[in-house]
């Protein structure tokens, strides 16, 4: 819990969320921060990354400020949560790699409590104890208070909240089937009533009513309870009644105690226990494959393969995943582990799906199965209906395992089914089966680098292996943890002794090669991919094929609608239905990639078809270069050669079908695409796409230095420049190097800013290039002004100055304006100062970005500050900060806030001030030391103002340790800029 706290803290989401430490209830603030909560503490202990929280709790409205608002809220909840003195590295609520995790030890939460309180009814039950059962699913019951997640916005909470109803009404049933097999025939009733009235169709709960009327000795009522829900069925929905209603008006004709009131009720109305169930004649038959030898890394799916089931019903459990990833390894070695509790046969048929061989038919498995089973003599009927019937009256009395492998649907395996009570059906596939009743579903993600390695090392030996640990590492990286691959990989190690590991990662060298050697034999890592693309529907290998031109790993719908030209809805159901096949991952709601593997596989079937690929190709590059050019503080005028973005510009009306309809909407596009930009750049250059890859480099350099990412755009600048030479954009060889000038600017690289700067200042005038020319001049200036030659800043900074107000350009205008006006102020010249920041500010309302007219406010409200004009300063610094909140720009912030302090101070308001300062150490601390250069030199003006605040009120301690907490700074260069 952190800070030595014993405190016991407690959190309940099944009804309003509310949290207590010790019994004293704790305030938690808005519904949006309950819901940021929520949204951790039902993936108790599990990573929930920036982008999970913002989708789950904002949905399609994020906030304005994107990720930057989750710090805020991650702050005060623990302020709430935390015992006193608790640092964020012992918090309850931990960030770490882009997301936070609410950690459980000491916590209880009451949906864990619920799962407890629920297994072990469960478990009582099934050892015969319905009173036990009773007593644990009344307490499960008991902990609602209400609909849970009460009152929470998101899409994260709707769902949440749409599934733990649906897990109260389970419980409840669950209370009342126990209730019945205790003979407590009227407190079922009792509750049904109440049940019923919500849910008028469901079957389960009329077959429940008809039980315990039956028990309370009115069968002809239970039968007329029948007759009325067959009619509502039929009238109302036009279906028949399921098998379940049915069985049971079945049993209530037979007045069969033991079906309807369970084995005691049975037992204590006849004097004789049943007789044993009939066996099949002969021996029992098993012909279930031979065990596929070295498991490696599945311990916990065929522990969920052979965990216990429900007695008294068929157990059914799904085992889907990509072609080659062990799907039947898995299935065969949990039957064989299973077999000793199915003495009337276990069974397994290979339904080839995914098959170079004729796919079975299900009547020519069920004929198969039959005979197998040595239940049916003579000949067998050939009509499915027929077949069915036979099969389901054969295995009535057996307990079966039946293994089902390379299913491909629903409707090749429902008449399949054996009808005995507590068989056992293990369903291999590569599709996920969502129509198919399952008790369990387990999908088989490839291994894990250590349990990849684990498997090629037993192929290969472990001699071999730790000969050559880099290589034998490298090979499982390019085998992407796909069993399938590695075996084959292993094998052709195995057969030729001269080889060494290395030799085969060399012949694996690029995409081209990779696939053609993971064949060995009949067995080929491409094949079964190609058998899983050839079983898609046109539109869905269409899909395929765009994914594999995908320029980053990961993608969203937008990208893929993009690639495809199809309407985002559209393209999203394509989408899901390739993940349903396992060709598709899906790591997080909203995102989705391809195994490596399939990757590959499917780029070469997009080659097939040059001209798609090369639409979808340019079509995605276009996509990222629109995206960096919306978001661009730069605006329209920025980028005045390459392709317009097709999305709104400041003077233009909103475009319909425009990818981003909003700047801010381009901005979150990128902020989902995470640390992959520089990849895209990289794309489009090994494409031969030159002129892409510059325009995307320089497009997305401004989002990138704003985000503090100065190394990612430092990488795709310089990539790029790599390949300027081929693009025909004679433009880009002075405009990457001015780009890479900003960005050394903002890295403090000042002698490497200023090389960039004049080699593009030569170049713009050498071809010539006005805008370039004008961009080279403001970055020198700006380098003159850090180096103190102000007169040399005002000469450069001019120049821009008329050369951008020619061209149109309000960004370069305004910055080169507020570099003059800094420079006349850094020579006593304040009203010349002042009077270049409000005409930077005319061009930078003009220009329309937040932050641009927010630096020519803060450079007019700093020269106001120095003057002793408070009231025009603080007018100044408040839009300053409206605007940094506007957009998230925390530094702009919290600058602001202090020098606001300041301001107040001035005017003789010193408990304002202190206010303030203590408001911008807040805002200081969501910032990083690591992304944010002035992240030290922010804190120590903080604590200086504040010091002096302090001091002006007499409080001397204050001010003494805000001082010392200055000198504490690390990097620490002076006190401060107090002077301001």
């Amino acid at each position: 819990m952190g800070a030595g706290s014993p405190r016991r803290l407690r959190l309940a989401v099944l009804g309003p969320v509310r949290a207590w430490h010790d019994g004293t209830r704790l305030a938690l603030g808005p519904v949006r921060r309950q819901a940021v909560l929520a949204a951790l503490a039902l993936r108790p202990g599990f990573l929930v990354s920036h982008e999970q929280l913002l989708d789950g709790v904002w949905g399609t409205e994020p906030p304005k400020t994107g990720r930057r608002v989750l710090p805020s809220y991650v702050y005060e909840l623990r302020q709430a949560l935390d015992a006193a003195g608790t640092g964020p590295a012992h918090s309850v609520i931990r960030g770490e790699g882009g997301g936070y995790r609410l950690v459980v030890d000491g916590i209880q939460l009451d949906v864990t409590e619920l799962a407890e309180q629920v297994d072990g009814g469960r478990r009582a039950k099934a050892a015969g104890d319905p009173a036990t059962a009773v007593d644990r699913l009344s307490r499960a019951l008991a902990l609602f208070d209400g609909e849970p997640l009460a009152g929470l916005p998101g899409p994260f909470a709707d769902v949440e909240r749409r599934r733990l109803l649906e897990r109260l009404r389970t419980v409840r049933v669950e209370r009342l089937e126990c209730l019945l097999l205790l003979g407590r025939f009227a407190d079922v009733l009792d509750d049904l009533a109440t049940l019923s009235v919500s849910s008028p169709y469901d079957e389960s709960l009329v077959a429940l009513r008809m039980r315990a009327l039956y028990g309370s000795e009115r069968q002809a009522e239970a039968l007329t309870v029948h007759q009325d829900m067959c009619e509502r069925l039929r009238d109302e929905l036009g279906v028949d009644p399921g098998d379940e209603l049915r069985r049971v008006h079945e049993a209530v004709l037979r007045r069969d105690d033991e079906r309807l009131l369970g084995p005691a009720a049975a037992r204590s109305s006849s004097a004789a226990a049943p007789p044993d169930r009939p066996r099949p004649p002969g021996r029992a038959v098993n012909d279930l494959p031979g065990d596929a030898g070295h498991l490696t890394g599945r311990e916990a799916e065929l522990a969920q393969l052979t965990a216990p089931a429900a007695p008294g019903a068929v157990s059914i459990v799904t085992v889907d995943g990509t072609a080659g990833v062990g799907k039947t390894a898995l299935v065969v070695r949990a039957a064989r582990e299973l077999s000793a509790d199915y003495p009337d046969g276990c069974l397994f048929v290979d339904l080839r799906a995914h098959s170079t061989q004729r796919r079975q038919s299900p009547e020519q498995a069920l004929q198969r199965l039959m005979r197998s089973l040595g239940v049916a003599g003579g000949e067998l009927p050939s009509d499915l209906d027929e077949l069915t019937a036979a099969w389901r009256a054969a295995t009535s009395p057996l307990r079966l395992l039946l293994v089902l492998d390379d299913a491909l649907d629903a409707d090749q395996i429902r008449p399949l089914l054996p009808a005995g009570a507590g068989s056992r059906v293990l369903v291999a596939g590569r599709r996920r089966l969502a129509d198919l009743d399952a008790d369990r579903r387990v999908t088989l993600e490839p291994l894990a680098s250590g349990d990849a390695v684990s498997l090629l090392t037993h192929i290969i030996g472990a001699e071999r292996a730790s000969r050559e640990q880099a290589a034998t590492h490298q090979l499982v990286g390019l085998c992407a943890g796909l069993p399938l691959a590695l075996r084959i990989a292993g094998s052709r190690l195995q057969n030729r002794d001269t080889w060494t590991v290395g030799y085969l990662v060399s012949r694996m060298a690029g995409d081209e090669h990779r696939l053609g050697e993971l064949r060995v034999g009949d067995r080929s890592v491409e094949t079964a991919f190609r058998l899983s693309y050839d079983q898609l529907a046109p539109e869905q290998q269409r899909g395929f094929r765009a994914l594999g031109l995908a320029p980053t790993v990961e993608f969203d719908v937008l990208t893929a609608a993009t690639m495809l030209d199809r309407p985002s809805h559209d393209t999203e159901r394509i989408l899901e239905s390739l993940v349903d096949t396992s060709l598709l991952q899906q790591p997080r709601p909203g995102r989705y990639r391809l195994h490596d593997l399939v990757r590959v596989h499917a780029r070469r079937v997009a080659e097939a078809t040059p001209a798609e690929a090369a639409a979808a190709r340019t079509a995605a590059l276009r996509l990222y270069l629109d995206a960096g050019r919306v978001t661009s503080d730069w605006g329209p005028a920025g980028f005045p050669t390459g392709p317009r973005p097709a999305g709104p510009q400041p003077t233009e009306p909103q475009l319909a079908g425009a990818p981003f309809r909003r700047w801010q909407d381009a901005e979150a596009w990128l902020d989902a695409a995470g640390g992959e930009l520089a990849d895209v750049v990289g794309y489009a250059a090994a494409l031969g796409e030159a002129d892409y890859a510059c325009w995307i480099a320089e497009a997305l350099c401004d989002y990138l230095i704003r985000q503090g990412r100065y190394h990612e755009s430092q990488t795709a600048l310089e990539l790029a420049l790599a390949h300027v030479d081929d693009a025909t954009d004679r433009r880009m060889a002075a405009a990457l190097r001015n780009c890479l000038g900003y960005t050394a600017v903002d890295q403090r690289r000042y002698r490497q800013a200023r090389t960039y700067h004049a080699e593009a200042l030569d170049l713009s005038r050498h071809r010539p290039d006005p805008y370039e020319e004008a961009r080279a001049l403001a970055g020198l200036g700006s380098l003159d002004l850090s180096a103190g030659d102000s007169d040399r800043a005002i000469v450069r900074a001019t120049a821009a100055v008329d050369l951008s107000r020619r061209l149109g350009n309000d960004w370069v205008t305004s910055m080169a304006l507020v570099i003059v006006g800094l420079a006349h102020q850094s020579e006593g010249r304040n009203e010349e100062a002042l009077a270049c920041f409000a005409s930077a500010q005319t061009h930078a309302e003009t220009d329309g970005r937040p932050r641009t007219l927010g630096r020519t406010l803060t450079c007019a409200a700093d020269a106001h500050l120095r003057l002793g004009r408070y009231g025009e300063a603080k007018s100044r610094f408040r839009q300053v900060v409206e605007l940094g909140q506007r957009v998230g720009d925390i530094f702009l912030c919290a600058r602001s806030l202090t020098r606001l302090g300041t301001a107040e101070r001035g005017e003789g308001n010193p408990g304002a001030a202190i206010a303030l300062h203590h408001q911008a150490l807040l805002q200081h601390r969501l910032l990083s030391p690591i992304t944010d250069p002035g992240y030290h030199w922010l804190e120590m003006d903080i604590r200086s103002r504040l010091g002096h605040a302090y001091l002006s009120t007499g409080r001397a301690r204050e001010a003494h340790e805000q001082f010392q907490a200055v000198l504490g700074v690390p990097g620490r260069r002076g006190a401060g800029a107090e002077g301001q």
